[in-house]
């Protein structure tokens, strides 16, 4: 069997703008942006579960975009997938994000982006990522 890599996770919005349909709105077309069908390694919209841009009382300030996807070891390819979602996040509004890479040989890799201050805006460049690694063995 090919060695399976899951990748998961989410990206938490900033709501220190007054402005919330621009915010949601630059996000939205953030995600929109990424192909439909990308080259190795893929990073595109159908992983990603793209907020609508209704707003009201009865939702939260802060929108939670997740995503998720299974390749075929993508761990071989990870700096190319990181820099492709790095890109994506440089074009959004976030306080923060996270990533986890399942990985059969490797283990759980989480890797998290804290923005410096209250949040990221569009084209403020990325901070220095941090990555937790853990691993289970079993054997039979």
């Amino acid at each position: 069997m090919d060695q399976e890599s899951i990748v998961y996770g989410c990206i938490k919005d900033a709501v220190h703008y007054q402005d919330d349909a621009m915010r949601r709105q630059a996000n939205r077309s953030a995600m929109l942006s990424l192909p439909k069908a990308d080259e190795w390694p893929y990073l595109c919209q159908e992983m990603f579960a793209i907020p609508h841009m209704e707003t009201g009382t009865e939702h939260y300030q802060t929108e939670v975009m997740h995503f998720g996807a299974s390749y075929k070891a993508i761990e071989y390819e990870w700096a190319q997938w990181m820099e492709k979602f790095e890109t994506l996040l440089n074009k959004m509004y976030w306080v923060s994000a996270v990533v986890h890479l399942e990985t059969e040989l490797t283990g759980t890799h989480t890797f998290t982006w804290e923005s410096r201050a209250n949040s990221h805006t569009p084209g403020a460049g990325i901070q220095q990522v941090q990555c937790e690694w853990t691993q289970e063995n079993t054997f039979l």
